[in-house]
Parts: structure tokens; C-alpha cells; sequence
């Protein structure tokens, strides 16, 4: 056995010893520190058990309760835990098509939402972010702290947004990179599409790199305008308003490519079950060791040993008579 708080015990064990010493002390060195009416509590007589009696109880009460907050322990030494997990690529789309509202507030904010819910369906997995359309770039590195990659994509905003068109290709080769050293090599979309001559050539390169594709798509088929920065319709040459649709061809050559696609949807079944489906497909990998401490606890046997001495002793002390409560009444005469 060994004691978490050692310190605690040396620094009150001190002062409780001198207050055991004057308490079994005389009383006129007692009178000398402390209160009249104190002293007449301690040493009361008529009391239901004996002065030293009580005076030992209430000592080991006390002695118990030091020792409880020293915190004893059984260790039984270290325990290396294996953190396992799967290591994943995000990759959010920052087109322009991503500012129409055919979703609630908008398709950039709703495909976030959407993030989000997946790193909670997936606490202990490795997860990285990219933001892509002409030229795609990190966001966060790979990491299992599900906050920090939350905080990442929200600082995602429509100052982002690139009215370029998406290069898919440049998205494909940056995955490559990343991907590189990891098996299986999973890239996730979030994304309102792209149409077969955009995604020309995606396919073929997520295959030379062995990277499985999964996307999530936002939007509806109905479509809604394509925005501009501040928030109005463009418009074609003809003069007629720009519309964007999802578009699911991406989603096809995903489940075409060996991985699968979901439709975006409220609520957050669809990613527990996009979740669901990638884990069970493939075999965690190990994301490293942590050592853990392995204590048995045991402060609570002196605590409850202590808090029932200490019951004892002060159910203990003296209760005054019919008589004197009599005489305290009428100032001291009978």
C-alpha cells in the first residue's frame, strides 16, 4: 500500500498531535487557548461514555480521516491500452455551387453539419480535412481529437467559397499524397457533385492509388441559384438564372470505385450508418499505446470508519438535565 498525497498526511499530522497532547492535558493550559464554553463541552460530566473514552474515539476519528485524505492506494502498476482505429480523409467542397440554399441555411454549412456528425460516429478513428475546388488544400492534419477537427471546419465560412471550376483531378493527386503511407487509403466527399466531364480521370487515379471513395452528398435535384458573394442569383448569358442541381454521378463512380454513397439528409442516421459501414468493411489499425495507472482505491474504508467514530463520540457528549435547563431559565436560582 502506498499513499497518492503523502504531504497531506505530514502537514495535518503535526497539528492534530498537539491538539491530542493539550486536549489529554490539565485544564488550566487548556483554559489558556481555548473558549470557556468549549472546554465545558470536553469535559462535561454526566456524559453517556467516559471522558478518555470519547476523547480516544474522536482522536481516531480524526486520525482515520487524515489518512483518507492521504489517499491510500493498492498499485498494481502500469497497463499498456492499444488505441485502435481506422485513419480517414475528409474533403469538403468550396465551390460555388456550395452557396445555393435548396438546403437549410446553405449547402456549405449543411455539408459541415454533416461532418460533424460523422467524426461523433467515429470517436476513436484518425481523421484528416482538405477543402477543395480549383486548387484543394489542408485544413487539419490527421488527428483523433474530434473538437480540434470541429473547430477546423468551422472556420470554414462563404469567404472560402472559390467560383473556379473544381479540379478534380488536383483533389485525387493531393489524396494520393496524404494517403500515402496509410492502408486502407479511404478519401469521404462532401460535396453536391460534379458532372462526368469534371470527374473525367477522377477515378482512374483514386484506382492507380488504391484510395476507396465514399461521398456524401448535399443538395436536392430540384436545384436552387447559384449565388455570388453577396448573396444574389447569377445569371447565364441568355440572362436566364444560373441553377445548380446535385449532381450524382460522383456518388455512382464511388460505389462504382469499391466504396459507396448517401444522399445528406436531416437527422443523423446516415452518417452512423455511412459510419457503420466503412468500419465494418475494413480492420481497425493501431493509432499507438497509452499507459495507464492502475490504483485500487481504498480512502473510503478510514472515511467511513472515521465519519462513524466521529458519530459515536459526538452522540456521546452530555445533555443537560431537567435541572440545570431549569436553572438557566430562571438565571441561575431554582
Amino acid at each position: 500500500m502506498e499513499f497518492v498525497n503523502p504531504y497531506l498526511f505530514w502537514i495535518l499530522i503535526i497539528p492534530f498531535v498537539l491538539f491530542a497532547f493539550l486536549i489529554s492535558t490539565n485544564k488550566e493550559r487548556l483554559s489558556r487557548i481555548f473558549d470557556e464554553k468549549v472546554l465545558n463541552r470536553l469535559s462535561a460530566a454526566n456524559e453517556s461514555m467516559p471522558l478518555m473514552v470519547r476523547n480516544i474515539t474522536m482522536f481516531a476519528a480524526i486520525f482515520l480521516m487524515i489518512v483518507a485524505l492521504a489517499r491510500p492506494v493498492i498499485d498494481e502498476g502500469d497497463k499498456t491500452v492499444e488505441i485502435q482505429g481506422l485513419t480517414l480523409l475528409t474533403a469538403l467542397d468550396i465551390s460555388g455551387s456550395m452557396r445555393s440554399k435548396d438546403v437549410y441555411p446553405n449547402r456549405l454549412e449543411f455539408a459541415k453539419k454533416k461532418m460533424n456528425q460523422l467524426f461523433d460516429a467515429m470517436p476513436s478513428d484518425e481523421i484528416g480535412i482538405m477543402a477543395f475546388a480549383y486548387s484543394p488544400f489542408v485544413l487539419a492534419p490527421f488527428t483523433s481529437d474530434k473538437e480540434t477537427l470541429k473547430m477546423m471546419a468551422a472556420g470554414v465560412d462563404d469567404s472560402y467559397i472559390n467560383m473556379g471550376s473544381t479540379d478534380f483531378r488536383a483533389l485525387a493527386e493531393q489524396a494520393a499524397q496524404l494517403l500515402e503511407k496509410k492502408d486502407p487509403k479511404i478519401l469521404i466527399l462532401f460535396t453536391d457533385g460534379g458532372d462526368e466531364e469534371a470527374i473525367a480521370g477522377f477515378g482512374d487515379l483514386l484506382k492507380e492509388n488504391h484510395i476507396d471513395l465514399y461521398v456524401v452528398l448535399v443538395g436536392t435535384t430540384k436545384g436552387a441559384p447559384v449565388l455570388d458573394k453577396n448573396g444574389k442569383p447569377m445569371s447565364l448569358k441568355s440572362g436566364a438564372i444560373a441553377i445548380t442541381q446535385r449532381n450524382d454521378a460522383l456518388g455512382k463512380l464511388a460505389k462504382a470505385n469499391g466504396g459507396a454513397y448517401v444522399v445528406a439528409g436531416n437527422g443523423k442516421e446516415d452518417m452512423q450508418k455511412l459510419a457503420s459501414l466503412i468500419k465494418s468493411k475494413y480492420t481497425n489499425q493501431q493509432q499507438g499505446e497509452v499507459k495507464i495507472r492502475q490504483r485500487v482505491e481504498l480512502f473510503y474504508y478510514p472515511l467511513g470508519l472515521g465519519l462513524l467514530l466521529l458519530l459515536i463520540a459526538l452522540s456521546s457528549m452530555p445533555k443537560r438535565s431537567k435541572n440545570e435547563k431549569l436553572k438557566m431559565k430562571n438565571g441561575g436560582e431554582i
